[in-house]
């Protein structure tokens, strides 16, 4: 990460927990935050695979001092506007991209193909590092997450709504699920950390299921 200080980033902000370490880590190596922007399923009004609304974003858009940008879009057209976000976030200064991919090399392909593409540099604060000590230093860190989506094929149900603490995760784990959820077992939305003025408030309403995911809506 020595490498990256100095550097102006745009970020793929999930709104989850591994984006937001990735996240973190970068702003604590002196890299400067320029602008977040989330994949917004403009057939659900939610974020992609999180499935956070639009004021939710915006509040911690607020909280976190920093433009959090929605890029709209369907999946026919996900990697090419994926890219024109990318190409309008170097023509304002941003020259490098934060994900927070661990160690699935698809993502890493998709991720590094985007950025090769538009002139950006793609940096992966979390990669290859040991998905357990990074749950746990996302925890210890002192951010809190709502576990917002479950993979009910690999997860019971009864995760939805959940914090993420420690003894959730080993939880997680007793059920042979992966602990940092890499494999989509679950996904997150964090409301508080370092990153935040003050926690994000919210509501949540009871789990919807579409197909085989459990899903906790949040308003």
């Amino acid at each position: 990460m020595k490498d990256y200080k100095g550097k102006n980033f745009i970020a793929s902000y999930s709104g989850g927990k591994d984006s937001t370490l990735a996240i973190y880590r970068a702003i604590t190596h002196g890299m400067i935050p320029l602008e977040f922007f989330t994949t917004y399923n403009t057939d659900r009004d939610q974020s992609w695979f999180h499935g956070i609304p639009k004021k939710i974003l915006e509040k911690v858009s607020n909280e976190m001092g920093v433009k959090i940008t929605l890029l709209k879009t369907d999946g026919e057209h996900y990697n090419d506007n994926f890219e024109s976000k990318l190409k309008e976030a170097r023509k304002q200064g941003a020259n490098t991209c934060v994900f927070g991919d661990i160690d699935l090399d698809e993502h890493l392909k998709w991720c590094t193909d985007r950025c090769e593409a538009t002139g950006i540099k793609a940096c992966f604060p979390l990669w290859h590092e040991s998905r357990k000590s990074l749950v746990y230093e996302f925890i210890d860190s002192g951010f809190e997450a709502i576990i917002t989506v479950v993979d009910t094929s690999r997860l019971p149900e009864k995760f939805a709504g959940k914090i993420l603490t420690k003894q959730v995760a080993k939880e997680i784990e007793n059920f042979n699920a992966d602990i940092c959820g890499e494999n989509g077992e679950y996904h997150t939305f964090v409301f508080n950390g370092p990153l935040f003025k003050s926690p994000i408030k919210f509501q949540t309403g009871e789990i919807i299921k579409h197909g085989q995911y459990a899903v906790i809506p949040l308003s």
